[in-house]
């Protein structure tokens, strides 16, 4: 009748019968009821009676909650049920494929009871990644778990790799963490697509809140620190005398770097941060649909601090050779850094227009086209090609991630960095199932206004 999971009990669709009231009709606080996958694990009613409660204390006994605390019941903010569990919603999905076609709204229930490490928190704001997106689509290179640890029909996923959550309730008082804290994810696919979850505190980092928006801080941790770790730790060749490893570019240099996909948020933010710290940049950007919707794009773009942007069809034309020989004086200012996300003949391009040593490195490949890797290039020029994954980077050094996410907080603070435009996908506790899958299958389309970005309202 009733089982125990990481700390959480959940009723059988059996007993729950039996504390359902005779009316349907929704008190103040109690759930709002919407049919999803998960209908069999909600539980209804403000109480059942005498008989229900003896029944439902029987069917608890044989489960035994270790460490546990038993959170407030609190109507601010959230929905709340009866005996103080918490009403959720969570996009997830049981099989690969398209946004559209497999992803659900699943409704359950949260037990007031969680263990001394976690906390209980609700969503403020998650992006829609392309990274998310290939995971749905089951394309994306770390595979996630399986699970129906919220009570879904079918062992489910819910996506999201990136949010900030605020914290509602502690399991223990001891803990670094405390209502009203705003976390971030600091492991990679929590899933952040949904309104509220139980998490151990151990999978979180605290950011200082003051002076940031929600969005700020939801998209701070994959663009934003992407471009920061390529920027600050990949470089041309450091010689012979190094063993030919890589030096950095050095701060305050002048020396250039050239990327594509400048318009995104890694490349919107490589540009912000080359201009803080002393370094050029030659932009790439695909052709907009006229000639004045692309000189637009690039003077938003030389406003963040760009130094040259040029279209896709210049870098693939014939006279981008001697553009480039100006741009760098015939190679004096040698191009030690190219940042890829596209891949195709646009990164093959990118590394014949680096000096010699210098190395390409690959993020993304938006255009799923092979990079061509010239041997002339590799033998002659000692071009490097290396790759890059960020998830990677932040669990050898998860206090770098800190520092990182803490660095660059701070220059939203004072104004020295700009968060990327974005798209409100405004979700409440009415939001239908389909507006949400909509929101996500949008995020495949070509030119966007901005990323798309769950707002978390009355949920």
């Amino acid at each position: 009748m009733a089982f125990e999971s990481h700390g959480i009990v959940v009723l059988s669709a059996q007993f729950q019968q039996t504390l359902k009231p005779k009316s349907n009709q929704r008190q103040r606080g109690a759930p709002q009821r919407h049919g999803s996958a998960g209908a069999h694990d909600r539980i209804t009613g403000a109480r059942a009676g005498s008989r229900a409660t003896g029944l439902l204390s029987q069917a608890l006994r044989p489960c035994q909650v270790v460490n546990t605390s038993r959170l407030p019941i609190t109507s601010r903010r959230y929905k709340s049920g009866p005996y103080g569990y918490t009403q959720a919603k969570a996009l997830v999905f049981s099989k690969y494929g398209e946004p559209s076609d497999v992803l659900k709204l699943h409704t359950h229930s949260i037990s007031p009871s969680i263990p001394q490490s976690s906390v209980l928190v609700r969503s403020l704001a998650a992006p829609i990644n392309p990274a998310d997106i290939n995971t749905i689509q089951g394309t994306y290179g770390s595979k996630p778990a399986f699970t129906s640890l919220i009570g879904t029909a079918e062992p489910s996923v819910t996506p999201g790799n990136e949010g900030v959550f605020e914290v509602i309730s502690v399991g223990g008082p001891s803990g670094e963490l405390k209502k009203g804290d705003w976390v971030i994810p600091a492991v990679s696919q929590i899933g952040t697509w949904r309104t509220h979850a139980v998490l151990d505190s151990s999978q979180l980092l605290k950011v200082d809140k003051q002076g940031l928006t929600p969005t700020q801080v939801a998209t701070v941790s994959v663009n934003p620190c992407s471009a920061y770790k390529m920027l600050r730790c990949y470089g041309p060749s450091a010689g012979l005398k190094e063993g030919l490893g890589m030096r950095p570019l050095d701060v305050g240099s002048g020396q250039w770097f050239i990327q594509n996909g400048a318009n995104s948020g890694v490349g919107r933010a490589a540009i912000q941060f080359g201009k803080l710290w002393g370094l050029r940049s030659i932009n790439v950007v695909r052709d907009r649909e006229s000639p004045e919707k692309t000189e637009s794009l690039k003077q938003e773009l030389h406003q963040l601090g760009a130094d040259v942007v040029v279209t896709e069809s210049q870098l693939l034309s014939r006279e981008w050779k001697d553009q480039l020989a100006e741009i760098t004086r015939n190679d004096r200012d040698g191009i030690g850094l190219a940042l890829n996300c596209v891949g195709g003949k646009s990164a093959t391009t990118l590394a014949r227009a680096l000096g010699d040593g210098g190395t390409l490195v690959s993020y993304g490949g938006m255009s799923r086209q092979p990079i061509a890797l010239p041997v002339g290039l590799l033998i002659f020029k000692d071009i490097r090609f290396v790759g890059f994954w960020l998830s990677k980077w932040n669990e050898r050094d998860a206090v770098g991630k800190k520092h990182m996410v803490d660095d660059i907080l701070d220059m939203m603070r004072q104004g020295k960095f700009s968060d990327i435009p974005i798209e409100e996908v405004q979700w409440s506790w009415e939001t239908e199932e389909k507006q949400l899958q909509d929101a996500v299958q949008s995020g495949l389309t070509g030119f966007r206004s901005g990323k798309g970005v769950f707002l978390f309202g009355e949920t």
